[in-house]
């Protein structure tokens, strides 16, 4: 298996167990170790690899542990502190890895619960731990795009120069990332005052405030709905796709808003999970009208239906974990769920997506 597929074994892994595992040590056993191991490659049975319980004196500290130290060509490089799996991540539990950090040759160290892994460096202030981690891995939300980072830190690549080189752009993007996230969630006053100041030439009074708020948001769901039906749009004209033009018409026609959909009694409905629905109701926009394709969310699974009707299941999508998965229906309305690593392996699956629908016509 290559490192994408060990990290979604590794996340079914910890979904399974995460509500049975009560301590600090039950979390090193059942996840860390297995992350140290089949993830970043170590021999957690060598001491030469890794030091369990790393002991180093720090000032008037005696006999402080840190609960791992990976060791590479003879030195420390890697330093790990754990906190149990019901506990979140937070930098005030990093103390440890701060006064470690210090004293050792590690330019790395992770902060993890077992299921959300922050990894830290010293950009700010040479041999001085960040605050702020320059790479956060969440195992319930894998970010493939980290793959490839996370892969520089593991036994057989190991390129110490080339993780400091990218830890800085890796920071910040991230933290731009979760800055957008947030804005576009509830955006700030702040955040509303500039985009205002961009499309209305008077002063920004309250009621002004008031106003372009609901307008920010309203746009902002717009926008990502537009970049998800410009996504569908370019892939349902890829070459071996029945009916692309007939889909991609479906798509502009009658695209699909946000806001309709999402957070009602905690759920919230996901972009992937917007781009899955449109998918499908544009495979099957042969056969019925897409108006009547309705989306349908819950807490484990999107249902996609036809007449907005739960004795009509045309597909479910199970994209809450890092394994997602197409549920399909037989004649006898069983579900069967099929792995999919990408959204485009929807398409694969395209006939009996139609012959569903044809079956309640």
């Amino acid at each position: 298996m290559d490192i994408g597929e060990k990290l979604v074994a590794l996340a079914a892994k910890v979904r399974q167990q995460r509500d049975v595992i009560e301590t600090e040590e039950a979390t090193k056993n059942a996840f860390v170790m297995p992350f140290i191991s089949t993830i970043l490659g170590y021999d957690v049975f060598n001491p030469l690899e890794v030091v369990p319980e790393f002991v180093a004196d720090v000032g008037l500290k005696k006999g402080e542990k840190i609960d791992y130290a990976i060791v590479k060509n003879g030195e420390i490089q890697i330093l790990i502190e754990c906190k149990k799996s019901s506990e979140p991540v937070r930098i005030e539990h990093a103390s440890q890895l701060f006064r470690y950090f210090s004293v050792t040759n590690a330019r790395i160290a992770i902060l993890t619960n077992g299921e959300v892994y922050q990894f830290f460096t010293d950009l700010d202030a040479p041999n001085r731990m960040d605050d702020t981690p320059f790479l956060v891995l969440n195992l319930h939300d894998i970010d493939q795009s980290l793959i490839p980072e996370l892969e520089k830190l593991t036994k057989d690549v190991f390129d110490l120069d080339s993780i400091i080189s990218a830890a800085g752009e890796l920071k910040y993007i991230g933290e731009l990332k979760r800055t957008l996230a947030a804005q576009f969630r509830e955006p700030e006053d702040e955040w509303v005052k500039f985009l205002t100041s961009r499309v209305y030439p008077g002063a920004f009074t309250q009621r002004v405030r008031d106003q372009f708020t609901s307008l920010v948001s309203k746009a902002t769901r717009q926008f990502l709905n537009d970049q998800v039906n410009e996504r569908l749009k370019k892939a349902l004209g890829t070459p071996g796709f029945p009916q692309a033009e007939d889909a991609a018409a479906a798509v502009t026609s009658a695209p699909v808003a946000i806001a309709d959909l999402a957070e009602a009694d905690g759920i919230e409905t996901t972009l992937e999970e917007m781009e899955g629905y449109q998918i499908v109701r544009a495979i099957v926009c042969r056969d019925v009208k897409p108006s009547r394709i309705f989306q349908r969310d819950a807490k484990s699974y999107c249902a996609v239906l036809l007449d907005d009707n739960n004795r009509k299941p045309i597909a479910r999508l199970h994209f809450n974990r890092a394994q997602k998965y197409l549920g399909v229906f037989d004649d006898a309305k069983m579900e069967t769920r099929i792995p999919i690593n990408s959204l485009d392996e929807i398409y694969e699956h395209a006939e009996i997506l139609r012959e569903s629908v044809k079956s309640y016509l």
